[in-house]
């Protein structure tokens, strides 16, 4: 499925959340944390896509914005999310690979984040 590119997407840090806009509707939601000590890398947890949004490529819009941000901030990602573990794997040149000490620190840290369940 192609990805939408008329989703506007907006960071919402504060709250762990980059957010896919439709019509002004919030569409989608990757929820994410920072992985201490901040600043560091970008820790997908998991994406969610509002039932009537659903098939129009939010959640891939929304993986590729999370990947170009941490990019621009040179933060690597470490995707626990299944859906954006597997949008990587199908988009390396865009998606670099989290080293496994990364990811284990990640799934470590996750449960200091219940806000994110």
């Amino acid at each position: 499925m192609a990805e939408n590119a008329a989703v506007e997407i907006r960071d919402d840090r504060e709250h762990g959340n980059l957010v896919a806009y439709e019509g002004g509707e919030s569409a989608g939601t990757i929820a994410y944390f920072v992985l201490d000590p901040a600043p560091g890398p970008l820790v997908a947890v998991h994406t969610v896509v509002r039932p009537e949004h659903e098939g129009k490529g939010v959640a891939g819009a929304l993986v590729r914005e999370f990947y170009a941000m941490a990019a621009r901030e040179d933060a690597p990602v470490v995707p626990l999310c299944p859906y954006a573990a597997k949008w990587a794997k199908r988009h390396p040149d865009e998606a670099p690979e989290a080293s496994a000490e990364l990811v284990r620190e990640g799934e470590r840290q996750l449960g200091h984040h219940p806000e994110l369940f």
